[in-house]
């Protein structure tokens, strides 16, 4: 598209004199601008909106708005119209170099352009929670019967004799208020979580940053922040996602993957004044991008608002539907039982004992709550629970979980495939040696202080100026922008420090360099080419060159690309020849040994244009232009083990999980680093000095792939990759697409099955196979890392990595560290244990409760327990039990286990012997007081003092009155479950149950707040919670809390009776 500009000569030259908010900078206008005092608020977010999806372009837009393409303020020649593109920069007063004003514009941008973000699903409502709490049916029934039993007992005193009455109501009121109660406690944990939500959100949203240029610096800010008008930065590592839609103002080979909005998966170029899309990602290239729309006025907003306008269903995990099958089997075994109950107390209570009809209520009410004791409605809500906390304290172990689901899936974890760069290393590189032909340069390590750049400089004799000018100016010119000696890429940073180390500016030089001029052309590093290329002018005094390319990146590509090489001490260039290219290959390998990355540099001048800058070599994938080079210097940049991750991959090799690095660096380095972080051992070496290891252990990419794919079609072959991967513990030269090979192929194995080839590699190699599906974490930092990130069972980005990386990982390492990667599978196995020991605990008190009741339904008509008093014993075991053990903390010891085995039931055999053994003694107990206990203890009995007082001649006052029987077997089987709890947190048979239990705060909180409950309850409960006015004597509370305490003994009598763990 073009613009004329017939602006007059004796128009003076414009001039940039930004004054208030609604001005930009003011110019001279040509005759045919007709308004010369535009600003950005006389564009509406509509205009930018059509702009963005090509309904219109740049002219019809200032067409449409009356606008004249603008003098550029930056000519020193009037009659210079800009383009459509400056002069829509001119107008939302930005340019590509300062960015906007955000001190005096930032906010009215926001207010007339909008914010950068949809608004989020609003948080329900407390009152609405409750509601969804109500539609619980046990709930419903309980208080549907209360309320029957309410009216009609009302109803009944009025007509009957009221000096012989007693409060019944009272009960059922109780009733109520225990319903209205869980009601509540369900809702305030379900509200606390949404804000526990949305602290994870922002902290997700804190840490997607993005570069931009604002008043005339490069800063990061966070994606909300962001208005029209701003300059972005991006490029395909770093900034890969595009957070807001834009105008592309300059760029090199952008190509973007625009299949999040279109479906599409065939990468888009873009060229300069066309749209990118919010949403999309930058696969290939780099560049600025003027924002033109934000938040909801974007391509990708109006799907987000969309999206959310309506209600997210999340998908169960799979502990959760897990879980949830067996709350259902469960409450089958609690409905027969309610049924058979409720039925026997109709066929004795009024078919044998001719009880008046309106007990009937009592038994529905009874058998209700038989049910509401049955059905483990408290699972689901200890999954969410042990989540919930498992996420908030991985936070604190730098582990940032992006789905919950994860957590648990981390837990059974078999296999890592690990980065090597900044996950078992620092990311701290450091430049530490240089070949610079034909010398090495290389300070001991004991001069910490001595820095390589001074080093070479001290050394006698120094290299010639020349190559040392050239040298930095390769570094300088050929890295992103964002990369400086302390941030942006790694290795690139370490290369900028050796250029200051050298005494040279890299910022001045990249600006001498002419690189900011439209001929200068950047060719990006990729994963297939592993080399990164700049072509910039050169002063016509040098050389008589016009152009010259720097390039650096693998020294294998590198050097089969050099023809020639520059001599360092004379200045001299000549012939590459094999013992040149011998020399440079020792210094690789002296580099590899030392646990050293070997970054090589070259250069190349051309006389001539090329015809195509962009020709391909059909041979080797590389540019034409980046052959025949003049190989300049090999670096070593290293990149130290971190101190915690020898001693992280034991604990993965103790808790049954494999460890596999797979990194880009060559097989020697490679071999170093996995050696000394433990990866390899010796039981993966023939021999350990010298160290010589087993076939198959490592491999190359290349030969990875020839290995696991057909030789004719290419296909990947699962039986061949059945055959590697036992053995691979390190892949080194690796590619992206290996990543997602060893994922995909990892995940689908099903050697296991084949007992004959597990047996073989036992006995032949020590190789034990995991008796079910490989469980796979997958780490991954770059944007062609994504799909390997999302095929793993677990996807773990770097915080340093790029956003696509991040936005495919399920979690974020936020400190880059393998050891925090150990310290998730720990929580994960921990959120399985806490669902197990409550499993344990809510599964006891199932048996006991439910028998308890239905034995004192068919032989008295009603259960020993109130209903009032089985309702709080099922708050105990659901809302406070759930509480308690899911925020157990973890141990050590659950990293000296193997991983849980898909198919194996929640419920081992050890937890089957601890439930029967304390639920088979509990009843004992219970049934003992309830038809010998009164004789022991001197009281009369419950059944005679509650129900059959009139037909054995008690004293009419106490009739229908709680008995003090009663009353003890309620506080005592209460007792036995909350001294039972401590029992439970211990799920193998060991002796001290209670290991630990003051360094959970929350669990001692709960277990001390419920029995100081109890005791209220049962002194001052009285007709409410059916328990004896007055309460208990000390003597009677003495005998209580002995019966409770009992339940320790046996436990330890359960644990020495031997019987497997599985």
């Amino acid at each position: 598209m073009s613009f004329s500009n017939p602006s007059s000569a004796s128009s003076p030259p414009p001039s940039t004199a930004p004054s208030s908010l609604s001005t930009v900078p003011t110019t001279q206008p040509s005759s045919q601008c007709h308004n010369p005092s535009i600003t950005f608020t006389q564009f509406e977010p509509t205009d930018f909106v059509s702009l963005a999806d090509s309904s219109i372009t740049i002219s019809e837009l200032l067409s449409r708005r009356l606008i004249s393409p603008l003098s550029s303020p930056s000519s020193s020649d009037p009659e210079l119209a800009t383009t459509p593109l400056e002069t829509l920069q001119l107008l939302l007063n930005t340019t590509e170099e300062d960015g906007i004003d955000a001190s005096s514009t930032h906010f009215h941008r926001q207010q007339h352009f909008g914010v950068n973000f949809v608004a989020k699903q609003p948080k329900r409502t407390y009152l609405s929670l409750c509601w969804d709490a109500l539609q619980d049916f046990v709930i419903v029934a309980l208080i549907i019967m209360a309320i029957v039993s309410l009216v009609t007992e009302l109803v009944g005193q009025k007509t009957s004799d009221e000096s012989h009455s007693s409060p019944v109501w009272i009960e059922s009121f109780a009733i109520l208020m225990s319903c209205f109660i869980i009601v509540n406690v369900t809702a305030a944990i379900d509200f606390s979580k949404q804000y526990a939500f949305e602290r994870l959100s922002n902290c997700v949203d804190e840490n997607n940053k993005k570069t931009i240029v604002r008043d005339s610096n490069i800063i990061e800010v966070i994606d909300a922040d962001l208005v029209v008008g701003d300059i972005l930065i991006f490029n395909s590592h770093s900034n890969a996602s595009i957070p807001a839609d834009g105008l592309l103002l300059s760029g090199t080979d952008v190509q973007v993957d625009e299949s999040a909005l279109t479906g599409e998966t065939k990468l888009i170029t873009k060229n300069i004044s066309e749209p990118i899309f919010s949403g999309t990602t930058v696969s290939n290239g780099s560049g600025r991008l003027l924002i033109i729309a934000v938040g909801l006025h974007t391509n990708a907003g109006v799907i987000n608002a969309a999206v959310y306008s309506n209600e997210i269903v999340q998908e169960p995990s799979p502990l959760t539907q897990k879980l949830e099958k067996l709350a259902k089997l469960i409450g089958y075994f609690g409905l027969a039982a309610a049924i058979l109950a409720f039925v026997v107390m109709l066929i004795i209570g009024l078919g044998v004992n001719n009880e008046d009809k309106s007990e009937v209520i009592t038994y529905f009410v009874t058998a209700v709550t038989v049910l509401a004791v049955a059905v483990p409605e408290g699972l689901p809500l200890a999954v969410t629970l042990s989540l919930a906390f498992s996420s908030n304290k991985m936070m604190q172990c730098q582990n940032l979980v992006k789905q919950l689901s994860a957590c648990e899936t981390m837990g059974c974890a078999t296999t890592i495939c690990t980065d090597k760069t900044g996950t078992l290393t620092t990311n701290k590189m450091t430049a530490r040696s240089l070949y610079f032909f034909p010398r090495r340069f290389s300070p001991p390590q004991t001069t910490s202080s001595s820095s390589l750049g001074e080093f070479v400089l001290s050394s006698s004799p120094q290299p010639q100026p020349a190559p040392l000018n050239l040298l930095k100016a390769c570094i300088s010119v050929n890295t992103m922008d964002v990369s400086t000696e302390d941030k942006g890429n790694a290795t690139e940073s370490a290369l900028l420090k050796l250029v200051h180390d050298l005494h040279g500016d890299f910022r001045q030089i990249r600006r001498s360099s002419l690189r900011d001029m439209p001929v200068a052309q950047q060719f990006v590093f990729t994963s297939d080419r592993k080399v990164m290329s700049w072509v910039v002018p050169m002063p016509i005094a040098i050389g008589g060159a016009k152009f010259r390319l720097f390039t650096k990146g693998a020294p294998e590509v590198i050097i089969s690309s050099c023809s020639e090489i520059l001599n360092a001490d004379t200045d001299h260039v000549g012939a590459i020849t094999q013992q040149d290219v011998e020399a440079i290959e020792e210094n690789m390998l002296l580099n590899s040994n030392s646990c050293q990355r070997s970054i090589a540099l070259a250069y190349r001048d051309f006389d001539e244009v090329p015809a195509d800058w962009k020709a391909v070599d059909a041979e080797n994938n590389n540019l034409v232009i980046e052959s025949q080079l003049t190989f300049l210097c090999l670096v070593g940049i290293e990149d130290p083990l971190r101190p915690e991750v020898f001693g992280a991959i034991k604990k993965c090799y103790t808790a049954g999980i494999d460890v596999r690095m797979v990194t880009g660096d060559n097989v020697n380095t490679a071999i170093s680093i996995a050696y000394q972080a433990g990866i390899v051992n010796s039981a993966h070496c023939h021999s350990v000095e010298p160290l010589v290891l087993k076939e198959g252990v490592v491999l190359e990419g290349k030969d990875f792939r020839k290995l696991v794919h057909d030789p004719e079609s290419g296909l990947f072959q699962q039986e061949k990759f059945d055959k590697v991967w036992p053995k691979l513990r390190v892949l080194a030269r690796s590619s992206p697409s290996d990543k997602l090979t060893l994922a995909n192929g990892l995940n689908k194995s099903e050697l296991y099955k084949d007992k004959a080839a597990c047996d073989a590699l036992m006995n032949d190699d020590g190789i034990d196979i995991f008796v079910d599906r490989q469980v796979v974490a997958m780490t991954g930092d770059g944007t062609n890392d994504a799909q390997a990130l999302r095929r793993a069972d677990i996807g773990f980005a770097m915080n340093s990595g790029t956003q696509i990386a991040k936005d495919a990982a399920d979690i974020i390492l936020l400190d880059d560290n393998f050891a925090s990667i150990i310290t998730a599978a720990m929580w994960g196995r921990n959120i399985y244990a806490s669902i197990q020991k409550f499993l344990q605990f809510q599964l006891t008190v199932n048996f006991a409760a439910v028998t308890v009741a239905l034995v004192g339904a068919f032989v008295y008509q009603q259960s020993p327990l109130a209903a009032i008093q089985l309702l709080w014993v099922n708050l105990i075991m659901d809302s406070l039990a759930s509480l308690a053990l899911a925020t157990e903390t973890p141990t050590p010891e659950l990293l000296k286990v193997p991983p849980v085995n898909r198919s194996t039931s929640m419920i081992t055999r050890v937890m089957w012997h601890n439930i029967l053994g304390q639920a088979t003694y509990q009843i004992i107990i219970t049934l003992m007081l309830l038809f010998a206990g009164y004789k022991w203890l001197g009281v009369e009995q419950g059944n005679e003092v509650e129900k059959d007082a009139e037909a054995t001649d008690t004293s009419p006052e106490s009739f229908g009155e709680p008995s003090t029987h009663y009353t003890i077997i309620f506080n005592s089987f209460v007792l036995m479950q909350l001294f039972n709890e401590i029992n439970c947190r211990v799920l193998s048979a060991e002796r001290n149950v209670f290991k630990g239990v003051l360094s959970n705060p929350y669990f001692g909180f709960i277990w001390v707040g419920t029995m100081v409950l109890q005791v209220i309850i049962v002194q001052y409960g009285g007709v409410a919670m059916s328990c004896v006015e007055g309460g208990l004597s000390k003597s009677e509370w003495g005998w209580c809390l002995l019966i409770g305490g009992s339940v320790f003994p046996v436990q330890q009598i359960i644990s020495s009776i031997k019987i497997s763990k599985i």
